[in-house]
């Protein structure tokens, strides 16, 4: 009755349909809380990632016209220019009688205990706002995605189905649930009546280990970035219970799904998406005759594939950049070799961007979503992501993909993470500049040697790319910057090259 209450005390406060409330928070049960209440009130939830800075957080709340804040107490500072009415939580878990959030709680609690749920009006119009989720705003302002109870409730569905979830299960909360509202998961979990634990912070990636083991963890969402971390954490040992995990983010490695599976006993469920569709919209579905028929480095090349559609989305297509709208636009052919554009409409596709009608006819031109993702279409159906458009690296008039890159140099036994992103060329144009975390073991080995493992790499690429695809630079780095969500940002690494001519 705990969100109940949440609802009626958001009532209370005068929040009713239309309405937006923010929330900033980590995975703590306050935003769990909040992503079930204020949809109760058809209100619309705005979650804010933790990390943005106190003008990203002016601007969003100022651009989503947010009425309440509600806030972790570590991160009160972010809300300090905000007009409207600010609740901080000490995240006590009703331990704690000053705490203000736990106090707002029980302004609605003898409403839940005597009138219940009834006396919430049910949900008329499915394709109303639910939640507005802001993108990482990577080349400009953040964009606000409007997402619908319709949209949120068939993507998680589609989770529930792809994690294979029941009231067995138990969820942990690696996933920052401020990221595309999770997914969807905190309905998904509620769908299947599963089990959830959160982490406040996954710190060294210890809870993680102590989670599993202690609470049978049997689902998680996470980055190839951090299930490298998992990986490679000294409590890594094979779990003795079913456990699953989705993986998006960024495209996994075939060595990392085979790592995954075949030393820590974690199934590994490959999901592709967006924000703007909801977290994932495909995934990839292992099939009984791929062992019988393909040998184990092709089987898990296979399980890196992105897949098929959703049961509960509409079709993806991978579509020829020179088609046109007017005609509807021409698939490529399914032969994994021509290369498209992802688009996508229909159940699981953002229904705008806030307050951006520009920004959403062009997202949506000829009445599909473009994800901006390149892709190829193999024989038997399924999609295989080859590179992010702004990712590709054009050397000497050939396309190089960063993925490719990145995939064979994961191969190198001392590389623990890598990145690979386009830098100017005089001669070439471009070519791949790769930044490279050592594994830990190794990093005595060639401290000080930089030029030596550069070298060593190059010529462990020789035989699995093309000439044009080797990297030309080879940086070690103690660190690369990434979002909460564990995805690389390249684009703050190719900040770091000057441009051709300029010194």
């Amino acid at each position: 009755m705990r969100v109940c209450a949440l609802a009626y005390a958001l009532k209370k406060k005068g929040i009713k349909r239309g309405d937006r409330v923010a929330v900033i928070c980590p995975n703590v049960p306050m935003i769990l809380d909040m992503i079930q209440a204020v949809p109760a009130v058809h209100a619309i939830i705005v979650p804010l990632n933790i990390r943005l800075t106190v003008p990203e957080v002016d601007y969003i709340l100022e651009h989503s016209g947010s009425k309440l804040l509600i806030v972790d107490h570590e991160f009160a500072h972010l809300a300090k220019n905000f007009k409207g009415e600010v609740i901080v939580s000490k995240d006590s878990g009703g331990r704690d009688p000053t705490d203000a959030y736990e106090q707002f709680i029980e302004t609605g609690k003898y409403d839940a205990d005597f009138i219940g749920w009834q006396g919430l009006e049910l949900i008329d119009d499915e394709d109303a706002g639910l939640a507005i989720c802001y993108t990482s705003g990577t080349t400009g302002r953040p964009k606000g995605v409007l997402t619908t109870f319709r949209g949120t409730y068939l993507g998680a569905l589609g989770n529930a189905f792809s994690a294979k979830m029941d009231n067995e299960s138990n969820y942990l909360w690696i996933l920052p649930a401020f990221h595309a509202l999770g997914w969807c998961f905190p309905f998904a979990i509620t769908a299947a009546t599963s089990g959830q634990v959160c982490l406040r912070s996954v710190g060294d990636y210890s809870p993680i280990w102590e989670s599993i083991s202690r609470d049978k963890i049997s689902v998680y969402c996470a980055a190839p970035t951090v299930q490298i971390g998992i990986i490679n954490h000294p409590s890594a040992k094979p779990v003795d219970h079913d456990i699953r995990t989705l993986v998006a983010g960024a495209a996994p490695s075939a060595f990392l799904i085979n790592t995954l599976e075949t030393k820590l006993n974690i199934k590994v469920v490959h999901v592709y998406g967006l924000t703007e569709t909801y977290g994932p919209i495909t995934n990839n579905v292992e099939q009984p005759e791929w062992k019988v028929e393909l040998t184990q480095e092709e089987f898990y090349k296979r399980k890196a594939m992105q897949g098929h559609a959703f049961i509960t989305a509409d079709e993806c297509r991978v579509i020829r950049p020179e088609s046109s709208a007017a005609d509807g636009y021409e698939d490529v052919n399914p032969d994994g070799h021509e290369v498209g554009e992802i688009v996508m409409r229909g159940n699981i596709a953002l229904k705008e961007y806030w307050n951006d009608p520009e920004a959403t006819a062009k997202a949506f031109e000829g009445g599909w979503f473009h994800s901006g993702d390149l892709a190829v279409r193999m024989p038997y159906g399924m999609i295989s992501i080859q590179d992010r458009s702004k990712d590709i690296i054009i050397s000497g008039g050939e396309n190089a993909s960063s993925l490719s890159i990145e995939a064979a140099i994961y191969q190198h036994p001392d590389v623990l993470e890598c990145a690979v992103v386009a830098r100017p060329h005089e001669k070439y144009g471009e070519r791949a500049h790769a930044f490279i975390i050592l594994r830990p073991h190794v990093q005595a080995k060639w401290d000080g040697k930089p030029d030596a493992f550069a070298a060593e790499l190059k010529e462990f690429c020789k035989p699995l790319l093309p000439g044009f695809a080797r990297p030309e630079w080879v940086e070690i780095t103690a660190d690369l910057p990434k979002t909460s969500t564990g995805k690389i940002q390249k684009h703050e690494l190719r900040k770091r090259f000057p441009r051709i001519g300029v010194q």
